[in-house]
This record gives C-alpha cells, structure tokens and sequence, in this order.
C-alpha cells in the first residue's frame, strides 16, 4: 500500500550484494586442524593443565601453623618417600588394585564372552547389558553403603548362612575389612571391563572360531590362540579403567573397612584435613606419576591406539 512505509531490504537481513560477489577466505589445513583442535585444548588447559601445574608448584613450598609460603623445597617430598608409612599404603593399595583387576577381568571377559558368543539375537543382548548396567543407575555411594546391611554382622548373608545351617554364628570378616572392600569394588567396576572387552569380541569373525574348532583345537587353545589375542585392546581398556578407579578412591575404603585400611586418597584426604596442603600436594602428584606409570606400561603391553585404528 502506498500510506506504508516500506522498510529497507537491510533491515530485513538481506544483503544487497549476491551471494557470488562475498569474498572466500580459504584456510589452510594447518588452520582447519587449529580451529578443531583449540577448543578442546582450551578446555584440557584450564580443567587439567593448570590445575596439575598448581599441585605441583604448591608441592614445593614451606608450610607451618600458620600458613603456606612460596618456596623451592623438595623436603615435602623427601619426607614423603622416606617415611614407611607411605610404601605400606602404596602397597596395601596396589594390592587391592591387583585383586579387584584379577577378579574383574575374570567375571567380565565372562560375561562379555556369553553376551556376544552365545546370545544370538541382538536384541537380547542390549536386553542384558542394560539389566548389567541398571545398578549403574544409582548413586555409587549408595550402591557402597547398601553392603552394610547386606554384610553386616546381623545382616542378610549371615542370617541365610545360618538359617542353611552353614555356620552357627556370624561371620565377622564380611564387613569392615579387605572383603567387604573388594567385594564392594568389584560390584562397582566389573561393567567398566565388560563394555571394552565386549566391544573387542564383537569385532571378533566367529568364523574364525569354527576354523579352530573344525581345525580340532580344544576350547583352551580357542581361548589363549583366538579370542584372548583378539581381545586384548578391550582387556587393555578395561585393565586401565579398573586400576585407575581403585587406585584414586577413598570413600569405599573409607566405608566398608571401618578404617582398618588404608589408601593413598585417604592419607591425602587427613593431609588436607590437617592443612599440610605442601606435602598433600606433593602426595597427589605422587600418585599422579604412579598411576600413570603403571598406564604407561599396560599401554606399551597393548598399543591400544594401533588397535583402535583397526
């Protein structure tokens, strides 16, 4: 209509100029790779670069009473590698972690070798995997506190012990002791070694398999000649995911050894307590080349980078 007033094609967020005449910045490969790259290393900088960088200048200064003070010391962590309590926690930790990893893997290969090998139907297969992971569903501390009832002195397993007339009276190793501790554990990191080990075997031909068996190989050759070799990417992954959740916790020791035991989170965890944060510093970073030593070696057992190209 002539009485209105027609609003500049600008306004309207449309360009005047076509499309054909804006200029083209072309980006270099090295560019391209920069842009993709940056936000994640923005992210890996500030959530993990800085914070480990932190730890680990704090480890170096002097503290008392009062305060902490900017210092190159290194008698945080000359007393922490001099004192015998810190080699029977790393001990008594990386035991925990070898039989929980032990354990672990024997249930999870398993379970991952059923799912894949003897349930046929694909469907069932995710119908059992997710009934696996329906605990996962719940808060882990809550998964840890419900074994004390459960373990306990006056708990279920002792009352169905004795009702079966297998023993006369409570069992007290079941609760706040080593047991209850990897009992708790390995309900609460044996889906982390399915899922790899799963993942691996589904890559698996089972024609492959049927060669062994027409071939005569027992089932203990198919397993240490066939499968075992082409699985030890998904061994390697869950080994790593295991080890590396043992060795960093603190509340299921806590809980379910009634502090009989110890672990190296939980002599940190009294270092913060008392404001030593220098020689908990120091004790966390520590653990942090420790733990990624024992990486380090599972990951030269198993190029587990060669193996996810495949």
């Amino acid at each position: 209509m002539s009485g209105e007033r027609s609003l500049p094609a600008t306004s309207l967020g449309i360009s005047l100029w076509p499309r054909s005449t804006w200029p083209r910045v072309r980006l270099s490969p090295m560019m391209v790779s920069w842009f993709q790259v940056g936000p994640l290393a923005l992210v890996l900088t500030v959530l993990v670069a800085l914070p480990a960088f932190l730890f680990l200048a704090v480890s170096f200064f002097d503290y008392d009473r009062i305060g902490i003070y900017p210092a190159f010391l290194l008698d945080n962590y000359r007393e922490l590698l001099t004192t015998p309590a810190t080699y029977r926690v790393y001990v008594s930790s990386l035991r925990l972690a070898a039989i929980v990893w032990a354990i672990t893997l024997f249930l999870g290969f398993n379970i991952a070798w059923f799912l894949i090998f003897h349930v046929r139907t694909a469907m069932v297969r995710t119908v059992l995997f997710l009934l696996c992971a329906i605990p996962f569903w719940t808060s882990g501390i809550i998964r840890t506190i419900a074994w004390i009832p459960f373990l306990g002195r006056n708990g279920a397993f002792n009352q169905i012990l004795m009702a079966l007339g297998v023993t006369h009276e409570p069992l007290e190793f079941l609760l706040f002791s080593d047991f209850a501790v990897i009992i708790t554990y390995v309900h609460l990191f044996t889906l982390l070694m399915v899922g790899p080990i799963a993942n691996s075997m589904a890559k698996i031909d089972p024609a492959l398999i049927e060669a062994a068996r027409d071939a005569g190989a027992p089932r203990w050759r198919i397993m240490t000649d066939v499968v075992i070799p082409l699985s030890k990417t998904g061994i390697a992954l869950g080994s790593i995911l295991v080890f590396t959740q043992v060795m960093g916790d603190y509340f299921v020791v806590r809980q379910m050894s009634g502090g009989q035991s110890a672990s190296i989170v939980s002599m940190l965890s009294t270092e913060i307590q008392a404001m030593q944060y220098p020689p908990a510093a120091a004790n966390a970073m520590l653990l942090v080349v420790f733990v990624a030593v024992m990486v380090a070696g599972m990951m030269r057992i198993v190029d587990v980078r060669k193996e996810l190209v495949k």
